[in-house]
């Protein structure tokens, strides 16, 4: 029989809340729910663990991709699926995984849908499951605080990151499986689990959660126009004919810059560093999909 978990950032919203959220689940016969509501998402892994130590197998996430991140990050390897209720302001993993942000629908497929294994990447020891970056991303979201978020929404991020165009340039090198394969000016370093990672544009159109590999990315634009150059081809899905974009893949990422810069982790900013490592781990969480071939709006 399965246990089901709910691990919830009280100031996210989703549909009616959680009060609705509550109703939907006693609906399905889930009337006692393991529960925990958190302020903030840092405090989620201690209430994941509580969740696991109770026996949960399937635990539903409500929030955004930080959430689910610090989520996947505490569940490490064992066997429980998790069901995301996209209740953030980008919501990139929901998205990629065709998670619909209708609430009953949400939980329908975290009940009734496929259980898919996924892969996952590890920046220094941290779990991710979108992306990480350095440079203007990093920015960007260093910068969109919980207050311009929660006004803004996805908003913040364009007015935040505007205003870093101009920023110089940083060195960067970077080695992939080993091997060396950028070595310049950077404006941005990218590291992707899904294609979809800005707003609904396809960063890395060949990208899989499933397929062993990381997308990799740098950004060598410098100044507005060729920034904008960049991103216009980028929202085209044809970054890779740009002069300012370099993409490859890899298992295993190395990335040392020559200053200390601040890095993202799927929508979360991290402290400023000068060297990163990043891995693939396969199939390393089970999360919950629609069945193949279903429409985003799950059975009622």
């Amino acid at each position: 029989m399965t246990s089901v978990a709910v691990v919830a950032h009280q100031n996210k919203s989703l549909g009616g809340g959680l009060r609705e959220l509550r109703a939907v689940l006693a609906r399905h016969g889930v009337t006692d729910p393991i529960w925990f509501e958190v302020p903030k998402s840092k405090k989620a892994p201690k209430r994941i663990a509580k969740a696991l130590a109770a026996g949960a197998d399937l635990i539903f996430v409500w929030g955004g991709d930080g959430m689910v991140q610090r989520c996947l990050d505490a569940i490490g390897d064992e066997e429980v699926a998790v069901a995301i209720l996209p209740a953030g302001t980008a919501n990139l993993l929901a998205t990629n995984l065709d998670i619909p942000t209708d609430l009953e629908a949400a939980v329908e497929i975290g009940l009734y849908g496929a259980r898919r294994r996924i892969d996952t990447g590890r920046l220094d020891g941290e779990r991710f499951a979108v992306m990480a970056g350095v440079g203007l991303d990093a920015l960007m979201i260093r910068d969109a605080d919980g207050a311009l978020k929660d006004r803004f929404g996805r908003l913040s991020y364009v007015l935040t990151g505007a205003k870093h165009l101009r920023l110089p340039r940083f060195g960067a090198k970077v080695r992939v499986d080993g091997e060396k394969w950028f070595d310049g000016d950077a404006g941005c370093v990218l590291v992707g689990n899904v294609s979809s990672i800005f707003g609904g544009v396809d960063v890395f159109p060949e990208a899989e959660v499933d397929s062993g590999r990381l997308e990799v990315g740098v950004i060598t634009a410098k100044g507005v126009t060729q920034w904008l150059r960049a991103l216009a081809r980028t929202a085209t899905g044809k970054a890779d004919r740009s002069p300012f974009v370099q993409v490859t893949t890899a298992a295993n990422v190395r990335i040392d810059l020559d200053r200390a810069m601040p890095v993202e982790l799927d929508g979360g900013d991290r402290p400023a560093r000068t060297r990163i490592k990043l891995r693939v781990e396969p199939g390393s969480v089970t999360v919950c999909v629609p069945e193949a071939g279903a429409s985003s709006e799950a059975p009622r």
